[in-house]
């Protein structure tokens, strides 16, 4: 068999794997081990080969930036800083129709700008924003809806978990497409309530009624202030030491950890006990990333060897096929993959296969990254996985 063939069989192996039940990074590892013994007639060559591909694909320095952000989040979570974005929140737009609704999208987007974690909004937002718009009239399924479909705003608006694992896979600035995700992660928040606040005049039955007399709305300008400065404050230290040049990603990340756990203590939000929780949480999620980062780079490391990706770039170059074709049927597989897999699986698999078809259509990779977590995105709503929604 020809390198390409095994580099199809290998892929084709992957999938059934994953089927049957198998780890996705487990998966990816034992495909690329077959293929490149099969390729290169050595397993001892084999092991050396995805043994270099799993040094290489951690010992950057810019992988620093994932636990950093990822012990932020944590943080921020713990201290409950999340019902002070919803209280800040929801006291803004009370008056409005559907109000509590549009309340929750912003809280949403401002956890996700000190977080980027969407896992992390739905399982904060659940707790508190779900029984308050229920309390207020709303239907359960779309209080419900508006809590998930806003959640995913953590993919978007920086910093974003899924725009540095592009990064990284991509070899991308992490930096420029933070920058890249504002605008569309603002669109999408101001798009959300917008559908809320149409839903609330059109379907008055889903939404409820503005509470005047609620306490959780009447919050002072005072009030306001103090529950809010602490969530300005870390969003200026981190997004803007990062894109006034005062920090690199992976420093931004670090100067938001410190900032969150001093607050914390200083609030007297944090207690060692619940630091060691946040901390064990944080390496468990760390080295979950790093072994899927791991699995792809040696997935990665097996495609090029194989000559699948540049045969699928010729294939498309031959078929003639416009730009905005391409991408039609990348969002379609990303969106069909999303019924079974979790969204770091669906990027370590599509984006290294990808890429040899994106470059020589002259495409800004910052622009696609942006168009695979939108798609990605949609995914973790997706049913049946839809994590978000679980």
């Amino acid at each position: 068999m020809t390198p390409f063939e095994i580099g199809v069989l290998s892929l084709a192996l992957m999938g059934v794997s994953v089927m049957a039940g198998l780890f996705v990074p487990i998966a990816l590892m034992a495909s690329s081990y077959i293929g490149v013994w099969a390729i290169k007639g050595s397993p001892d060559l084999a092991s050396k080969l995805l043994a270099l591909a799993a040094n290489d694909a951690i010992s950057s320095y810019f992988f620093g930036v994932v636990p950093l952000f990822v012990l932020m989040g944590f943080v921020v979570s713990e201290a409950g800083f999340g019902r002070d974005a919803f209280d800040v929140a929801n006291a803004m737009f009370r008056r409005l129709k559907g109000g509590l609704g549009v309340g929750t999208v912003g809280a949403n987007a401002i956890f996700a700008a000190i977080t980027g974690i969407s896992i992390a909004s739905a399982a904060v937002f659940t707790k508190i924003a779900v029984p308050q718009m229920i309390r207020h009239g709303y239907k359960p399924r779309f209080a419900v809806g508006v809590v998930a479909g806003s959640s995913v705003l953590g993919m978007m608006i920086p910093p974003s978990l899924l725009l540095i694992l592009f990064g990284i896979l991509a070899e991308q600035s992490i930096g420029d497409l933070f920058l890249a995700g504002i605008g569309p992660g603002l669109l999408l928040a101001l798009s959300f309530s917008i559908g809320i606040v149409v839903m609330a005049v059109l379907a008055p039955n889903f939404v409820g009624t503005p509470d005047q007399k609620s306490i959780e709305g009447a919050l002072s300008g005072l009030e306001i202030l103090q529950k809010g400065a602490p969530i300005a404050g870390l969003i200026a230290l981190v997004l803007g030491g990062s894109y006034a040049g005062g920090f690199t990603p992976v420093e931004a990340g670090a100067m938001g950890s410190i900032g969150a756990l001093v607050l914390g203590f200083a609030m007297g939000r944090l207690s060692l006990a619940r630091l060691w929780n946040v901390l064990v949480e944080t390496g468990l999620v760390t080295a979950t990333i790093c072994f899927l980062i791991i699995a792809a780079q040696m997935y990665s490391r097996m495609l090029a060897l194989s000559g699948v990706p540049s045969g699928l770039g010729s294939i498309a170059a031959n078929a003639d096929l416009s730009l905005m074709g391409v991408m039609l049927i990348y969002v379609t597989i990303v969106i069909a993959m999303g019924m079974i897999l979790d969204s770091s699986s669906i990027m370590l698999i599509v984006v290294p296969l990808m890429l040899p078809v994106i470059l020589p259509l002259q495409v800004d990779l910052i622009w696609f990254g942006i168009i695979t977590v939108l798609a990605v995105e949609i995914v973790l709503l997706t049913p049946p996985f839809g994590i978000s929604v679980y």
